[in-house]
């Protein structure tokens, strides 16, 4: 009989170590009181998440966000989704706008992948949102905001209804300057294809023209509150004109367009806090919602290596110890996912962590749920100073070639302030659920297939 082999002594040492460190969590709202005291003064609060479908990464990052608005004065929750669906919601959750309900207000995020951000959790939330701020005066409201640049054409048709109310002219000018892209009827990827190949021209000039005619308008708007008009068309302008790069540099090399989506997300933080900032008088505070590939400093992983950055970098070095950035991680479990781009959302299986990766180590500590804080805790960096495997799955999983498409090598306590680990996860509700998605996988073929 084949005997198993021990794990090798730095790993028994890191595990039994960790167990020091460690703080179990028990579904309980003290739970979270440690990593809050952690942040302490820290503006910026990064929430990231392993998946873009898993549970329990969306309900600990709510509960987490309640206790900031609640209790440590966060006043913007600001999420990897694009700006117009996301202002959509906003307007709901300051009383404005016409949608009666959440699950109306969400209805805004149409585009693939849907369930990202129409979900039970995430619906929840935004109800909960409306009800805290309907108890606070107008100018004490928390808003929501969308961090992300897909929506090219939904951002210019918000430019062109505000200029129609406020300004006539200007809507025909801005009219004639995006009629540049008339004849890709509103496909940002053909766009990109033919500018980028030469097989029709760039709009640059045009998009970079109106961002500047708008902006010199942004000493006319009136402010009121979060639900500053002008201000949602100025945001929707510089979209426009980023995302026309963006489209453009996606078929050049793979790093540039990274780059350039985590640059704006940047510029649209720092947009929001001068704004917000500026209304209330003094340095506000900010929760930000984004997958662990966005928060997580890209300085500390491989990202880094093939020359990307991202948000989470970017902020540390603009903000530095404003800064507090939480990862979060799982062993196996369950996730909703797509196989391909475009496809419905399945009830996905998640394969174990890979042997030697962060979140197969986590799993040898048997500890279902943890909180590991690093920032202040030199022997818990000193501890987990190695690079290894950490699994990323975003809108689409591929268990068949998990290693090439989901892990790179990270550099834990570099890359987080703090991590929380729940070993086994389940999958998140979309709130249309295919008969797929109910139906989920067999497990009794899992992993074979047989």
């Amino acid at each position: 009989m084949a005997q198993t082999s021990s794990p090798a002594p730095r790993t028994v040492e890191i595990v039994t170590g960790l167990h020091k460190h460690m703080q179990p969590l028990f579904g309980q709202s003290s739970d979270y009181d440690r990593l809050l005291q952690a942040m302490g003064p820290a503006r910026f609060i990064l929430l990231g998440e392993a998946s873009h479908g898993t549970h329990e990464f969306y309900r600990e990052r709510c509960e987490i966000t309640k206790r900031l608005i609640l209790e440590a004065g966060v006043r913007a929750v600001a999420v990897e989704a694009d700006w117009p669906d996301a202002w959509r919601v906003n307007r709901y959750v300051q009383g404005g706008g016409d949608d009666a309900s959440a699950d109306a207000a969400l209805q805004g995020f149409e585009r693939f992948p849907a369930w990202m951000w129409r979900n039970v959790e995430v619906q929840r939330f935004v109800e909960w949102l409306r009800a805290h701020n309907m108890a606070q005066a107008p100018g004490q409201r928390v808003g929501f905001y969308g961090l992300d640049l897909y929506s090219l054409f939904r951002s210019m048709r918000e430019v062109l209804d505000y200029l129609e109310r406020t300004d006539p002219a200007a809507a025909q000018r801005a009219r004639a300057r995006y009629a540049c892209f008339d004849h890709v009827r509103e496909d940002s990827q053909a766009y990109g294809y033919a500018a980028s190949y030469g097989l029709a021209r760039s709009c640059e000039d045009e998009v970079i023209a109106q961002l500047r005619e708008i902006n010199l308008r942004s000493a006319e708007s009136v402010r009121s509150d979060n639900l500053d008009e002008g201000f949602h068309a100025r945001q929707n302008a510089r979209l426009v004109r980023n995302a026309e790069e963006y489209y453009r540099s996606m078929f050049r090399a793979r790093v540039s367009s990274w780059n350039l989506r985590d640059k704006h997300m940047q510029e649209t933080v720092q947009a929001l806090d001068a704004y917000l900032s500026e209304a209330a008088g003094q340095p506000v505070r900010m929760a930000l919602w984004a997958h662990n590939s966005h928060l997580g400093d890209a300085g500390a992983t491989e990202m880094g290596d093939r020359g990307e950055w991202n948000l989470g970098q970017l902020m540390r070095e603009r903000y530095a110890e404003q800064v507090f950035n939480v990862g979060m991680s799982t062993h196996h479990g369950w996730v909703s996912a797509a196989q391909e781009w475009d496809s419905p959302a399945l009830r996905k299986r998640v394969r174990p962590g890979l042997a030697g990766s962060w979140e197969d180590l986590l799993h040898q500590t048997e500890c279902s749920r943890m909180l590991l804080v690093f920032r202040g805790q030199p022997a818990l960096c000193q501890l987990t100073d190695a690079m290894r495997l950490q699994r990323a799955i975003g809108v689409i999983y591929r268990p068949e070639t998990e290693r090439l498409s989901h892990y790179f090598h990270t550099h834990l306590p570099r890359q987080f302030d703090a991590l929380l680990h729940f070993d086994e996860t389940q999958a998140l509700e979309p709130l249309d659920k295919s008969g797929v998605w109910v139906s989920g996988e067999m497990p009794e073929t899992y992993p074979t297939g047989m």
